[in-house]
């Protein structure tokens, strides 16, 4: 994926859920695009092996927990001294039908995808208010506005997102920050379980035919972080194939 001349020299990104998929490609993205890049994942040792060589600040937490965040945020502080462009992506899945699924994994998805999107965004808002500058990048899903069977956890997680994004644009507007969302269709890990016969019924109901490769969001997300998106807020930007049309 090239950065697309992309110019984040100067600028910090946190990317959580940054071990694969789509985080790994906005990792390789926005350090190519010369960017701080903080890597995070609660799978530290795949994180280690994952981005070796890249160049970038490597931090295992666990999104969901405050401490955890807030030693992320620091230490970013720390290196760098602010922090530019924050990309909520860190994901879990936990399928059932809904009345098969137990309260643990219920709320262990819900405190991955909302409770690790708000807290990450919380702890960065105190500098981006000084800096009177932020961008943050929320990673939602079209589950989430239509629902999918065996996700229900997932699917109000993802519609929860939606709305955190757009109440966070509403507060935040006044101090330059912008807060969107992006609701991808990629070809990640997260779909690797699906039979082949489920998943080629489910890419013939994408009217580009198929799945994005996990690269080809870095565009949208490097857009909606850049400097020139500054009037840009509260949208979720579907990068899907035109499978939400």
């Amino acid at each position: 994926m090239s950065n697309l001349d992309f110019n984040y020299t100067g600028r910090t990104v946190i990317v959580t859920g940054a071990a694969r998929g789509i985080g790994l490609e906005l990792v390789k993205f926005f350090q190519a695009a010369g960017a701080n890049t903080v890597a995070v994942d609660f799978d530290g040792d795949v994180l280690d092996e994952t981005v070796a060589g890249l160049g970038v600040l490597a931090i295992s937490a666990d999104v969901s927990d405050t401490a955890d965040v807030q030693r992320v945020v620091d230490t970013t502080i720390e290196s760098f001294g602010r922090i530019d462009v924050m990309v909520n992506n860190a994901g879990i899945l936990r399928d059932n039908v809904l009345w098969k699924i137990t309260d643990e994994d219920w709320e262990a998805v819900m405190a991955v995808h909302a409770g690790g999107t708000f807290k990450f965004t919380r702890a960065c808002v105190p500098h981006f208010r000084a800096q009177e500058y932020g961008r943050v990048i929320n990673v939602t899903s079209y589950t989430g506005l239509r629902g999918n069977t065996g996700q229900a956890n997932y699917a109000t997680a993802k519609a929860g997102i939606i709305g955190f994004t757009k109440t966070a644009a509403k507060e935040l507007a006044r101090f330059g920050v912008t807060v969107n969302a992006i609701s991808p269709s990629a070809a990640t890990r997260m779909i690797a379980s699906i039979p082949a016969d489920k998943l080629a019924e489910l890419s013939a109901g994408i009217p580009a035919g198929r799945f994005a490769e996990p690269d080809e969001i870095c565009a949208a997300v490097g857009f909606l972080g850049s400097e020139e998106a500054g009037y840009i807020t509260g949208v979720v930007l579907p990068v899907d194939g035109g499978i939400s049309m």
